[in-house]
C-alpha cells in the first residue's frame, strides 16, 4: 500500500469520506489539504484531487499522473485511468480503490499500451474537435486510416467516447487548455 497519501479537495464531506475509506479499510492515514500548496506535496506516494484542481495545476500533476486519482462525476471515462466517479455505489468505490492501490503496490501504474506517434497526432485532433474527414485532410491520410487509428487508440486506452479521449489527452499533456 502507498505509505503516504494526499487528498487535495475543497469539499469537506468528500474529504471526510475518502479519509474514512482509506483509514478504515486500507489502514492509510491521508493528509487532507483544502488548497493546493506545491511545497507541501513533494513526497507523497498517491494524490487524490478533482478535475478542476488537476487542470489548474497541470504542470505539477502531469509528471505524477500515474500516482494521481481524479475524483469526477463523469461515467464515460475508464476507471483504469485513475478516475473515481464520486456518484458510484459505495462497494464500487471501495473496489476501485482496491484495484488502484493494488496496482500501485505492484508498480503497475496503469500504463496503457503505448500509442504510436501517429495515434497521438490523431488523438490530439480528436480532442480538438475535428471529425474524421477533417483529420484525414489535415494528416493527408484516408478516412479508413483515421478509423483504424481511432480503433487502435480505443483498444489501447479502453476509452470509447470523444469526451473521454479528450480528457485523457488533457491529463497526459497532449493538449493544454
Amino acid at each position: 500500500m502507498p505509505a503516504s497519501v494526499a487528498i487535495i479537495l475543497q469539499e469537506t464531506l468528500v474529504k471526510i469520506g475518502l479519509r474514512h475509506i482509506l483509514n478504515e479499510l486500507f489502514n492509510i492515514n491521508p493528509l487532507c489539504i483544502t488548497t493546493f500548496e506545491n511545497d507541501k506535496l513533494e513526497n507523497f506516494d498517491l494524490y487524490i484531487t478533482d478535475a478542476n484542481i488537476y487542470i489548474e495545476h497541470l504542470d505539477y500533476f502531469i509528471p505524477r499522473k500515474n500516482k494521481t486519482i481524479i475524483i469526477t462525476s463523469n461515467n464515460s471515462i475508464n476507471a483504469k485511468g485513475l478516475i473515481l466517479n464520486k456518484y458510484a455505489d459505495e462497494e464500487e468505490i471501495i473496489e476501485m480503490f482496491r484495484v488502484i492501490l493494488k496496482d500501485i503496490e505492484n508498480q503497475n501504474s496503469y500504463t496503457h499500451g503505448e500509442l504510436s506517434q501517429r495515434e497521438i497526432e490523431v488523438l490530439k485532433l480528436i480532442a480538438s474537435g475535428l471529425i474524421n474527414k477533417e483529420i484525414a485532410d489535415r494528416l493527408n491520410i484516408s478516412i479508413n486510416t483515421v478509423l483504424s487509428h481511432r480503433k487502435n487508440i480505443t483498444a489501447k486506452l479502453g476509452i470509447r467516447s470523444v469526451s473521454g479521449l479528450s480528457f485523457y489527452a488533457m491529463m497526459n499533456g497532449y493538449i493544454v487548455i
